[in-house]
C-alpha cells in the first residue's frame, strides 16, 4: 500500500471558523480544539491534550472551553481528559463544562466518577456529563451539533472475533460552515451522508491491511468520502 504520511498540527480556517488538529495517531493520542469568535470546543481529548493547548492558546482559551466531544472511549482518543479536567480546576475554571459521549461509554463514565471522588471538594467548576442516545442535532454557542452513529470495532476478549463499540460522528455547522469528523469507524452509510458537501470532512485512514477494515477505514475508502467534500483531510493514518 501507498505510504501517507500527515504533517501535525492541521489547520483549516473560514471567517471565524476554525479547526486545528493537533494529532490523530492510532494507538497514541487525537486531539482537535474547534473555535469561533465566542466559542471554544475540543473534541476527543487525548494524551498530550493539555500541552498542546497550553503552548498554542494559553490559559484564558482553555479556561473558555466550555464544552467537550467523545467519539469513543478508547485510550488515545480519551486519554487526556483526566489532565485537562484537573488543570481546569487548578487555574480556578468557574462555569460549566460540557462533556458529550456516546451512550454506553464506559470509560468517561468511569473517569467522571473517578475524578469526581478525588477533586470534588476543590472542584472549582461544574461538569456536566451529556450521554447522547440518539442522533438529534442539538445547539452550542451559535453552532449547530449533529452527532450521528458510526461503525468502530474492537477485538473481543477470544482475540478472534470483532464487536462494535459505541461511537459517534460529530457534524458542526455554523454560519452556513460544516466540518464533519467521523472519529475512528469502518466504512459506513452514515459517515458517508455526513461529509458529502460539507465544507471541511476529518477521515480516518487507520486500516493497515484489508484485514483491519471492520475497525477502520483504508486510505481509498477514506479518499473516495473525502472527495465529496469541499476539503478533506485524511487522519489517523498509520506510521
Amino acid at each position: 500500500m501507498k505510504k501517507y504520511f500527515q504533517k501535525y498540527p492541521l489547520v483549516w480556517k473560514k471567517d471565524d471558523l476554525f479547526i486545528k488538529i493537533y494529532s490523530s495517531i492510532p494507538n497514541i493520542a487525537t486531539g482537535i480544539l474547534i473555535t469561533t469568535n465566542n466559542s471554544v470546543f475540543v473534541v476527543d481529548p487525548g494524551d498530550g491534550i493539555l500541552r498542546d493547548l497550553s503552548k498554542d492558546v494559553g490559559l484564558n482559551t482553555i479556561l473558555n472551553i466550555s464544552d467537550i466531544f467523545i467519539t469513543h472511549g478508547h485510550h488515545d482518543h480519551i486519554g487526556g481528559v483526566w489532565s485537562l479536567l484537573t488543570y481546569l480546576s487548578v487555574m480556578k475554571k468557574n462555569n460549566d463544562l460540557n462533556i458529550y459521549f456516546p451512550k454506553g461509554c464506559i470509560e468517561i463514565e468511569s473517569i467522571y466518577k473517578a475524578f469526581n471522588n478525588v477533586y470534588k471538594k476543590e472542584l472549582t467548576y461544574k461538569i456536566n456529563l451529556k450521554e447522547i442516545t440518539n442522533e438529534k442535532s442539538f445547539k452550542r454557542k451559535n453552532i449547530l451539533i449533529k452527532p450521528f452513529e458510526v461503525d468502530h470495532r474492537e477485538l473481543s476478549s477470544d482475540q478472534k472475533t470483532y464487536i462494535k463499540i459505541p461511537s459517534l460522528g460529530f457534524k458542526f455547522i455554523y454560519n452556513k460552515k460544516s466540518i464533519c469528523y467521523g472519529g475512528d469507524t469502518a466504512y459506513c452509510n452514515s459517515l458517508v451522508k455526513n461529509c458529502k458537501n460539507s465544507d471541511l470532512a476529518i477521515i480516518e485512514a487507520g486500516a493497515k491491511s484489508n484485514d483491519q477494515l471492520e475497525i477502520h477505514m483504508s486510505v481509498e475508502q477514506a479518499t473516495e468520502i473525502g472527495k465529496t467534500a469541499k476539503e478533506f483531510f485524511l487522519v489517523h493514518i498509520p506510521e
